[in-house]
Parts: C-alpha cells; structure tokens; sequence
C-alpha cells in the first residue's frame, strides 16, 4: 500500500486505494420451484488521486504488485497538473479493525443451501395460505460479506467487514382487477435477522397488500389532504430532499437548496436526518468507502437547513469535511456523496388523531417507487398501497394514485407529525451516477395539507 500510495500521489493532494472481496449467495424462488441460484466473487481495487478540482481513478482486479504500480500510474496521469515526482507516503504496519455498527461480522456463507431454499419455501407456503386469491408468489433471498481495506495518503488504514441479507416476496392476486404486493426486509447481519423476523410475516404482508389492490377502486384525481404513513413513507424524504442536500449536487449549484444553509426549506414541524451508525439498519456504515467513520448528520432541524451531506473530495472542495458519506458501488467506480438512512424523528400526534383530521383526502400507506428532478426538486410518486380517507375515517383502497409535487414546497405544507416514528421494513437500494447502494429510510405519519393527486378517476 506505501509503494501504490507513493506512486500514485506524486505532486498531487491526495491519494487513496480502496480494496474488496465481496461474496454473495442468492436464490430466487417461483412459482414454488427454485428458479435460480447464483454464488459470485467479486475483488478488486480503485485509487483514486485528487489534484486541486481534478480527481483521476484507475482499478484493477489484477493484485500483483506490477498490476497495482501500473494502477496508481493511470491514476495519476488522469489527475496530473504538469508536475512529476515520486512521493513517500507511511502508513500503519497493521490497519485498523472499523468499529461495527452492524448485527454480526461473521459469515453465514457457510450455511446450506438448503437452508436458504427452506425460508423462502416457508415464504411461499404462508403466502399462499393467507387467501385464495393468491395466484403467483416469487420470493428471493440474498446473502452477502464484503471486506474492504482502505489506505489513505495522509495516514488513513482501515478494514472493515459488512455483512448484508434481504428477503424478498411479491405476490399476485386476483379479483375484481389483477394486484401486486411485495414486502422486504433484511439488513446488515446474517441469516439469523430473517429467522427472527420470520419469513411468514413477510409473505403474509406482501399477500395482504396483493388482496388488497386486487379489489381496490380508481383514484380520484386532485388537490386533497395526503396523510403519508410511517416507515416507508421515508422514501419521500430521500427523494424528493435528501437527494437535493448532496454535496456535490450543492458544489456544482444544482440544487434547489444551493447556497441556503441557515435558511427555513421547510415546516418547523420537519427535522431530518441521515444516520450512517444506526445498529443492523440496511444503509447503515461503519466507515464509508472512503475510511471516514459513518455518523449522525442533522441536515433539517425544525424547518431549517442545518447540513449537507459530504465526502472528502466535495467537502474540501467547499471547505468543509467529510461527513462519511463517501460511498461506491464497487472498487470499479469513484465515491459520491450519498445517504445512509434517511428520516424524520417522531412528533407529538397519534396515528388516530392525523386520519381524524382530514375531512376527505388519501393515505398514502406506501411507496412503489418514484424520480425526483435535483434542480428543481419536482417528483413524482406512485402508490403501493392507498386508501381514501373520508370524514375522518379510511375507507376504500385504491390503485393507480401517485403524488405529484415539489420537495421543498410539500415540506411546508407538514401540518401534523405522528409519535410512531420507524424505519422502513422494505429493502431499498438507491440509484446515482449509474451506482447502487443499499439505503433506509423512515419517517413518523405526516399529514400535508394538500397535494397533487394523479389517478384515473374524476375527484370530488
């Protein structure tokens, strides 16, 4: 690691490699039969070096000593600034262990097959025993452990072991129309997180919300109260804010929330955070992809923008640190600002109390996914599962709905936050520059005083 640092530094400002090995196992399971199983490796490293505004990244899965040299040479070339020189770079004799945040650091690798094939076989027998109406049920399980090593130039070196499940069940039913319901969970532990949670409460979940949609009615379109339930309504802050206080997104003045550090963005009931310690979550860091240490970040508090989300190279851009929020893909490509876990804390209100509220508006009970535009902050968000509420009450369920707004401007229109406060049980994986990484989110039920509600029926 000295003799790669040395060489790729040279009269640049930084230096780092980042290496891993990551295994996954991963079954997937349909229509009661096991359709695939896959076991990969992948192991590699990337060195990154930074030159004032300019970064160069070479990688490699080549480990000899040659093909690490070679590495550091590209790197360097791509970052050059007309100055030539061999540095020497020190670092510990022995890395550093990163303190861990995550449920276990040991391999459930080893384990059978069969023991993988056995809990998504219990996934799909509860599945289809919730209803009748269940007419399809795939379920899939990944397992994976990735260790990296990270070695820094000015003195950083640190291993870390991640482990990561998830569990997965979609179902199909059919009744007055066709509907889908799909429920995750998992996080950063081994297999014995799943047993303890139970395959069955997952499958039963994602059959109930298939039953569900399949009898559900058209939505009314319109303005109206939107009630967002608790956990996986998170996703909304991750995308239509949290994507907006990036650092990079931030440097570059590209996001709405650009230059407004200090400012009120939205009601005094948000406060919102982004947590790379939280014990077992799925987004959850011990140190990110760069050595800095996961943290506790404060980026709204009571409405006003506290913070940004950094890593080493955007924070030094804009004079600042690292938040730990350095985070890759892979070896193969360069870090970025990204979030971890993302949520707002709980509130004063009851779950009863919010829905008792609103005279005629939708409960917005989950997510099925959405795109958000950074510069302007404007989403779009369909519904997994909804309901109307009427005089103060849910009523019928409905499908096809969708939120259509503007992050800052439904931040403002937070009226009501609830006491149940928790992090989402689904498995979310969040997408940027053409990157992966697995993400939480969370939130308490919040009530937004109107929104723009898509559907295929005429609101009243």
């Amino acid at each position: 690691m000295e003799r790669v640092l040395s060489r790729a530094l040279g009269a640049a400002d930084y230096a780092d490699a980042f290496y891993e090995r990551r295994v996954v196992r991963s079954f997937r399971l349909q229509e009661g039969r096991v359709h695939e199983a896959g076991l990969s490796v992948v192991s590699g490293i990337g060195i990154r070096v930074i030159s004032g505004d300019r970064a160069g990244y070479a990688h490699t899965g080549d480990l000899s000593e040659r093909a690490l040299l070679e590495t550091a040479s590209v790197a360097a070339l791509i970052a050059k600034d007309g100055a030539a020189r061999v540095a020497s770079i020190r670092i510990p004799a022995h890395p550093e262990q990163a303190v861990s945040v995550y449920g276990t650091t040991h391999s459930s690798l080893a384990a059978e097959s069969a023991t993988y094939v056995d809990l998504l076989a219990r996934a799909d027998i509860a599945a289809r025993a919730y209803d009748p109406r269940i007419r399809s049920v795939n379920a899939s399980i990944s397992d994976e452990l990735q260790d990296v090593v990270i070695a820094t130039s000015d003195g950083r070196y640190v291993t870390d072991r991640r482990p990561l499940v998830t569990l997965a069940v979609q179902c199909v039913a059919q009744g007055t129309e066709r509907g889908t319901g799909f429920c995750g969970d998992g996080g950063r532990s081994g297999l014995d997180v799943l047993l303890e949670r139970s395959p069955e409460k997952l499958a039963r979940e994602a059959a109930r919300i298939a039953c569900v949609n399949c009898d559900a009615r058209e939505t009314p379109a319109g303005v109206c109260e939107v009630v967002v339930g608790a956990g996986s309504g998170g996703v909304l802050l991750h995308e239509a804010v949290g994507h907006g206080l990036e650092g990079d997104f931030n440097r570059q003045g590209t996001s709405l929330y650009s230059g407004r550090m200090g400012e009120r963005v939205a009601s005094e009931l948000v406060t919102i955070y982004d947590d790379g310690d939280v014990p077992c979550e799925r987004g959850s860091i011990s140190i990110d992809d760069e050595g800095t240490p996961g943290q506790h970040k404060v980026l709204v508090e009571n409405g006003i923008l506290r913070g940004y989300m950094h890593d080493r190279l955007n924070a030094r851009l804009m004079g600042g640190t690292s938040t730990g929020s350095g985070r890759r893909q892979s070896f193969r490509v360069m870090p970025q600002p990204r979030m971890c876990n993302t949520y707002m804390p709980a509130g004063t209100s009851t779950f009863e109390e919010i829905v008792g509220s609103v005279k005629r508006g939708i409960f917005a009970a989950s997510f099925a996914g959405g795109q958000v535009e950074i510069s302007k902050g404007d989403f779009v968000f369909m519904l997994a599962e909804g309901y109307l509420i009427e005089d103060g009450k849910l009523t019928a369920p409905i499908r096809g709905a969708s939120l259509i707004g503007n992050g800052p401007d439904v931040m403002n229109r937070v009226v009501m936050v609830g006491n149940d406060a928790r992090f989402a049980t689904r498995h979310y994986t969040c997408g940027k520059g053409g990157q992966y990484v697995p993400v939480g989110v969370g939130m308490p039920t919040v009530k937004l005083s109107s929104v723009t509600v898509g559907g295929s029926s005429v609101g009243s």
